[in-house]
């Protein structure tokens, strides 16, 4: 199993940036998908989640400003990230809980990153 995050890059503040980060390998099913960053010199944190069924929660600091989603036919989690602020600069992770058959363990996988830049 691999996830593959992409788009993200270097914007000015108040700009916007979409997460897109793909599963793909043997998979059976997909519970939650997470996004989390990580900031130099800071411990990774959690910034939005979203169950199988839709259901999201979010980090205070980006309420109202991201928006996390997943299409499950494409094993699929996206952060719309808008209105972005230079403190939103990190490197962002995403994170599933993947069972790759009917009778496996659910297991947490991670992609590889993608740098955000916010510039002021």
């Amino acid at each position: 199993v691999q996830l593959q995050a992409s788009g993200g890059g270097l914007v000015q503040a108040g700009e916007s940036l979409r997460l897109s980060c793909a599963a793909s390998g043997s998979i059976f099913s997909i519970n939650g998908m997470d996004w989390y960053r990580q900031a130099p010199g800071k411990q990774r944190e959690l910034v939005a989640g979203i169950t199988r069924g839709g259901n999201t929660n979010y980090a205070d600091s980006v309420k109202g400003r991201f928006t996390i989603s997943r299409d499950n036919a494409k094993n699929t989690v996206y952060l719309q990230m808008n209105s972005l602020k230079p403190e939103d600069t990190a490197v962002y992770y995403c994170n599933a809980i993947i069972a790759t058959s009917r009778l496996s363990v659910l297991r947490s996988y991670w992609g590889q990153g993608t740098l955000v830049t916010v510039s002021s």
